[in-house]
């Protein structure tokens, strides 16, 4: 209803704050309302109440008396009456003028007190409506201002304008942050694309403001927007013991489209929604006996719909799933064969002899399983799947009980890439809630697919491509391959899929072998788990005319934290949500800090420093380990280690890692923004530059540069000399080698811990190395 802080923003300072900064004056009692306007607002409550079930939390932060300024964010036409319903007190709300004009509004938003505002207003009447709103605070009035400006058409909140700061300077009243939780897919919402002409999805339909503490007169914008923001993920946090199981949403889905497509695979296997919740509560009324007495169950299979099966019927017995990495080496599988317990692991005889893989103990295959089911059996489950979840459950669980949101859906191991692997513990809560997150930023439909070609053992893979489509109702592809670019390439095309999640190692296969159709029917082209160049960006946008979308995250975060998403525009609204070189923005309902990496205490804008995040998609902890689990989670906030900055539109850029630094001379030297400044002069996308740190007895590290071609050394150390690289940046040219490979990990992340390995025998191999270690003792 209200779009006026795009007007405010608009103001020029000399034109707005004329007249406007009075001295602070002590507020004075609100006076009543007029009758006019206490009928109309007793309409608006019968009305709201009906239709919704409103819970308010914090109403006491509320003054009883007094002027106020109310900051909410702004996501459906049906906000303010909401809000009115909500707070308790008259509110008086700057309003969007062509809306206050309209025929059918302007009799009730008159009684109601609004103040019109709009962008093409005289600079007269821009400073009418500010000292209107000014004087309303100060004669002990509430009045409300949506600070994105105008209501959020790509489903996540928009940074926060202004016009506010200017009414409010001078003032002796608060400011209070609201948080308009879950009215994102409401009818009056832009969810699918357009507002109203959308069926509701019950009524009275569920709704939650919250209100957080006053705030002073002085805060600024960005301070505002961080209050509303860390409100949404505590509202986020204490919502998710009330939310549902991963097999649970997934057993209304295949009620709710039993004859849609859910799994293929590029071996050609493909099952529609209730064929596979059949086939998966078969195959764990089958694994029951045997693991009765287990918590977790391991999963060695590939991207695959066996392998997607053998997860669902985990879920549905109400187990642990362990998808074990089997490119990590028989030591990390080991270890997490120990950590977790694992007796029974399901596995596939023609996998492991296609993987070269040796069965670790308490394997049970797939081919033996399945052949197994009897035709009693399989009629048996087919009844059994026409029963609602809550039925259901109970009789496929090894306790009989129900599964809980907070119990432990996965432990996914860590990749390894700094150190042995440690288990992260993952509820069913942690992964619905980054589904939930995804589902609204990708505005799915069934028209919508997912290529899936990261394994399971990953948690982008995990929660992204198994379970996301699964309890959206979308169909997904699975390949077990991600580096097989051609077989990738064609099945997109054949499918006609909108959605792959990658990263931006594999998208370089992508743009050197695939056709520019192959990928033309993508609407969402997702790539993580390392920072994107712009160069891998810019060829692949230019062959298939698809610009990847940077994201963040990590398996601690289940995993996604933070998303770039398209820009929306129209002939009236613009509004970004993609800038390249930056992660995006926190995902719905997660918040973020920037804090010094010592102290954790927040900076300021544009400060870099380690960045933390908060959110109902916080890993429980790590598996059999509260020290580590204490020192990466403080006070709700998980440390991610990363560093980062914050812009005032809410974009985060991440810098660097934290554990990518060397200490040189005493100087933190970021590795990333060295392998940066390589690429840039060595002017090729073919190319892959990684630095690594190594003890040097003179200056406590050096730098070691890997290069996976032959260059002219010398001319590159003149390039990074010219682009203003500091000298103790500079690696030294007896620290430059060429390999073959960068060591990656099966999610096509670079092995930091391979690379430290690779650079550390490149380096005691090196005669250049040797004989200026030994010149360097002579002359002591």
């Amino acid at each position: 209803m209200s779009e006026s802080e795009r007007e405010l923003a608009s103001t020029r300072p000399s034109e707005s704050s004329e007249g406007l900064a009075s001295p602070s004056t002590t507020a004075k009692v609100s006076p009543k309302p007029p009758w006019g306007y206490r009928l109309a607002s007793w309409a608006n409550w019968l009305l709201t109440h009906t239709l919704y079930r409103i819970q308010v939390q914090g109403k006491e932060n509320v003054p009883k008396e007094g002027g106020a300024l109310l900051i909410c964010n702004h996501v459906a036409y049906v906000d303010p009456p909401l809000l009115l319903a909500s707070v308790g007190r008259p509110i008086r709300f700057l309003m969007y003028r062509q809306f206050y004009d309209a025929p059918l509004l302007n009799p009730i938003v008159k009684l109601m007190r609004a103040i019109p505002i709009a962008e093409t207003d005289s600079p007269k009447d821009l400073v009418r409506s500010l000292k209107e709103a000014r004087a309303a605070i100060e004669n002990g009035e509430v009045v409300c201002i949506f600070a994105e400006g105008e209501l959020t058409r790509i489903g996540r909140m928009l940074s926060f304008k202004k016009g506010f700061e200017r009414i409010m300077h001078g003032l002796d009243a608060p400011v209070i942050p609201i948080y308009m939780d879950q009215i994102w897919g409401s009818i009056f919402s832009f969810r699918n694309g357009r507002f109203f002409w959308k069926f509701p999805k019950q009524i009275p339909y569920p709704v939650t403001i919250s209100i957080g503490k006053p705030l002073p007169a002085s805060v600024k914008a960005h301070e505002v927007r961080q209050a509303v923001q860390e409100m949404s993920a505590e509202q986020a946090i204490a919502r998710r013991k009330h939310a549902q199981t991963l097999h649970r949403i997934f057993i209304r889905s295949a009620h709710f489209h039993p004859f849609r497509t859910a799994l293929i695979d590029t071996m050609g296997r493909r099952l529609k929604f209730f064929p596979a919740l059949v086939s998966s509560i078969a195959l764990a009324r089958k694994l029951k006996p045997k693991v009765q007495d287990q918590k977790a169950i391991g999963l060695m299979l590939p991207s695959s719909v066996g392998g997607a099966l053998a997860n669902i019927a985990t879920a549905l017995l109400g187990k642990t799933s362990v998808n074990i990495n089997f490119t990590a080496g028989q030591s990390s599988m080991n270890s997490a064969v120990e950590q977790a317990e694992l007796k029974t692991i399901i596995s596939s005889r023609s996998f492991l002899s296609r993987a070269k893989l040796e069965p670790l103990p308490g394997t049970v295959y797939l081919e033996d399983i399945i052949p197994s089911i009897t035709s009693v059996e399989k009629i048996t489950a087919s009844l059994l799947a026409l029963l609602p979840g809550r039925f259901l459950e109970p009789l496929l669980t090894s306790s009989g009980k129900a599964v809980h949101p907070d119990d432990i859906a996965t432990v996914i191991f860590s990749s390894g890439s700094t150190g042995e692997p440690k288990g992260v513990t993952l509820s069913h809560g942690n992964i619905s809630s980054n589904i939930q997150a995804l589902y609204e930023l990708f505005d799915l439909d069934s028209r919508d697919g997912v290529m899936g070609v990261l394994p399971f053992f990953h948690s982008f893979g995990y929660t992204g491509t198994l379970w996301l489509p699964l309890l959206v109702g979308i169909r997904a592809v699975y390949h077990p391959n991600p580096m097989d670019a051609g077989t990738i390439g064609d099945w997109v095309e054949r499918e006609k899929l909108s959605i792959l999640m990658s990263t931006p190692t594999f998208l370089q296969a992508y743009t050197r072998k695939c056709s520019p159709e192959s990928f033309s029917s993508l609407r969402y082209l997702v790539v993580g788990a390392e920072k994107l160049k712009d160069r891998i960006a810019q060829a692949f946008q230019e062959k298939f005319g698809i610009f990847p979308l940077e994201g963040y995250g990590c398996t601690e975060l289940s995993p996604v934290a933070l998303l770039n998403v398209p820009d929306f525009s129209d002939r009236r609204v613009s509004q970004r949500g993609h800038k390249p070189g930056t992660a995006g923005h926190p995902i719905p309902r997660v918040a973020v800090r920037i804090a010094d990496p010592e102290t954790l205490q927040p900076l300021a804008m544009g400060q870099e420093g380690v960045l933390l995040v908060r959110g109902p998609n916080v890993m429980e902890g790590y598996l059999k380990n509260d020290q580590k689990t204490q020192d990466v989670i403080r006070e709700g906030w998980y440390v991610t280690g990363d560093i980062a900055k914050l812009d005032e539109e809410g974009f985060v850029t991440i810098t660097d890692r934290l554990a990518r630094f060397s200490k040189i001379a005493g100087e933190m030297v970021p590795h990333g923004k060295i392998e940066e400044a390589v690429h840039l002069a060595l002017e090729s996308s073919e190319t892959i530059a990684v630095v690594a740190g190594l003890p040097d007895e003179k200056k406590g590290e050096k730098i070691v540069l890997l290069l996976t071609r032959e260059v002219d050394v010398t001319l590159l150390l003149e390039k990074l000399g010219d682009q203003g690289l500091p000298n103790l940046w500079i690696p030294k040219k007896e620290n430059i080698f060429r390999v073959e490979a960068v060591p990656l990990l099966g999610s096509g992340k670079v092995d930091l811990k391979g690379v430290k390995a690779k650079a550390e025998e490149l380096s005691a191999k090196s005669p250049r190395t040797s004989s200026k270690s030994e010149a360097s003792k002579a002359e002591e």
